[in-house]
């Protein structure tokens, strides 16, 4: 075994109340500046909706991640990039997003309200572009369709429709008002990353320590095929610069024993960091691995921190005593690992993110269909919809009857988070519900204990388990929430030096003959 570790995150969906806060804290910081204006290294989408880029799900577009030549299990190739077709398309790449994908920066004149002569109009704030700083129509934003989902321009051309019903997407968007959640997005740091394997100047690298994806802004040179290698359209052109640009997980912040800003600002406390420890041997065989296998093999990848053989392991190849403890406190194990909770977005793309979801456990809409006209002066469950002919009934005699008839059918959260695998969605929220109906027995008293233990046992939980799940999930403090490893400069300067081998291996074998770089 080739054990590493790796800074890894966990972000519950259930909790996340969309207002941004994270991306503010993140622009303000790392990309307020000319040149990144268009930038949104977090940023929260609206779900179902087309995203930011638009459309940036759909890789027969943008040709991003890898795929499989031949059978499940044969050589993976990158989609849009690599050395052939980076050659043919370094002067004229037409898999790149453009600017109206994402959106024209813009600000307003805000001067112009307070210089204004006297006049009998009311003055306005014309908006400008930050780009050309001439007046502009605005068209489109990072997320320009926040809590509009079901928008026929955003949430109807949502590629994670794929595979669903008629009856699936008209019981979608006949409660598009009520019926959207949102989605955090930031790097993942992946652990077979398409951004690095299609940088030509080799300027982007995975770091040793603790697998954090940077981009040397001295090696750079603009070549782009990393916007075009990475599926979720992390890494981004500065066009002022000439030079790439992403996420880095604040590793500055990391490294002084604090959490990534779009992290310690959450108001929703979605968010989770911990580390990870992983045999990369297994790193292409998992990426290999036929679609149907893709999720499980990756969670298989990830290993036990208090297992003997494993800190044996970790510690026979550098991995300080911190960081194993670090990994044995570390939320996003118990939520990935122990509790088997999240799950990462679009597997799929056979980056191996390291960036999981707690899908979101939405309200029931238990059935819904025509009505019967003589049922709408009757009392009940059935209650009267948006017009007099769709009802819908919240009734079950089933503790997890209305699973499968939740506000978003569990196709369409199977093709964001499992690969289009629905048992796998299906499992994770009968434990959040299980979790649910606990509480409500402990609390409230007004569900049978019968009841809930039963709850309990169908989802594969105890009620220690529950309670460990509740804690870290509505009590938990700051300190529970990111376990951060202590910081150690000296020995990630030793694995970047030519201290190795005779074949001048830097480290943990990241970069290959590359003394300190990006130091």
């Amino acid at each position: 075994m080739d054990i590493r570790s790796q800074i890894s995150m966990v972000f519950h969906l259930d909790k996340c109340i969309g207002c941004h806060t994270c991306s503010i804290a993140c622009k303000n910081i790392w990309s307020d500046r000319k040149g990144a204006e268009y930038m949104w290294w977090n940023n929260v989408e609206t779900k179902p909706g087309t995203g930011y880029p638009t459309k940036w799900e759909d890789q027969l577009i943008y040709k991003g991640g890898w795929e499989n030549k031949g059978a499940d299990g044969g050589e993976i190739k990158l989609k849009g990039a690599g050395k052939g077709k980076g050659l043919g398309n370094i002067f004229h790449n037409p898999h790149l997003p453009v600017i109206d994908d994402y959106y024209e920066p813009f600000t307003y004149k805000y001067l112009d309200l307070v210089e204004s002569p006297e006049s009998d109009d009311q003055p306005t704030a014309r908006p400008v572009s930050l780009i050309t700083g001439k007046p502009i129509d605005i068209k489109m934003g990072p997320n320009w369709d926040d809590d509009l989902s079901g928008t026929p321009d955003y949430a109807r051309n949502d590629p994670n429709l794929k595979n669903l019903s008629e009856t699936e997407r008209e019981a979608m968007f006949q409660l598009e008002k009520m019926a959207f959640f949102y989605l955090p997005r930031i790097c993942n740091h992946c652990l077979n990353p398409a951004c690095v394997a299609s940088c030509p100047s080799g300027a982007i690298y995975k770091r040793g320590e603790d697998g954090i994806v940077l981009v040397n802004q001295e090696e750079c040179r603009g070549w782009r095929m990393c916007v075009t290698a990475c599926p979720y359209k992390k890494t981004y052109y500065n066009w002022h610069t000439g030079k790439s640009e992403k996420c880095i997980l604040c590793f500055p912040r990391l490294e002084a024993g604090l959490a990534p800003a779009c992290m310690h600002s959450c108001v929703g406390r979605i968010r989770y960091l911990g580390v990870i420890l992983y045999d990369a041997d297994k790193i292409e065989k998992v990426a290999r691995s036929p679609e149907g296998q893709l999720v499980q093999n990756h969670m298989d990848i990830m290993l036990d921190p208090n297992d003997p053989e494993v800190i044996a392991g970790a510690k026979a190849n550098g991995v300080a005593d911190s960081t194993i403890r670090s990994a044995q406190k570390s939320p996003v194990y118990k939520f990935v690992k122990k509790w088997g909770l999240a799950l990462p977005l679009h597997s799929e793309f056979r980056t191996m993110p390291m960036l999981f979801y707690v899908p979101p456990l939405l309200p029931v809409m238990a059935s819904l269909g025509k009505a019967d006209k003589n049922q709408l002066d009757k009392t009940g469950p059935v209650v009267k919809q948006w017009n007099d002919d769709w009802l819908y009934d919240t009734s079950t005699d089933d503790i997890f009857g209305t699973i499968d008839d939740a506000r978003f059918p569990m196709q369409y959260m199977a093709n964001l988070f499992s690969a289009g695998d629905v048992d796998m969605i299906k499992a994770r929220i009968m434990k959040l519900m299980a979790v649910r109906i606990y509480r409500r027995f402990v609390t409230v008293g007004d569900i049978a204990e019968d009841k809930a233990m039963k709850a309990l046992q169908e989802a594969g939980l105890t009620p220690e388990l529950a309670e460990e799940i509740y804690y870290l999930t509505s009590l938990a403090k700051f300190d529970d929430r990111f376990v951060i490893p202590a910081a150690h400069r000296e020995q990630a300067i030793e694995m970047m030096e030519f201290t190795g081998d005779k074949k001048g291996n830097a480290g943990f074998g990241f970069k290959e003959g590359t003394a300190k770089r990006g130091l």
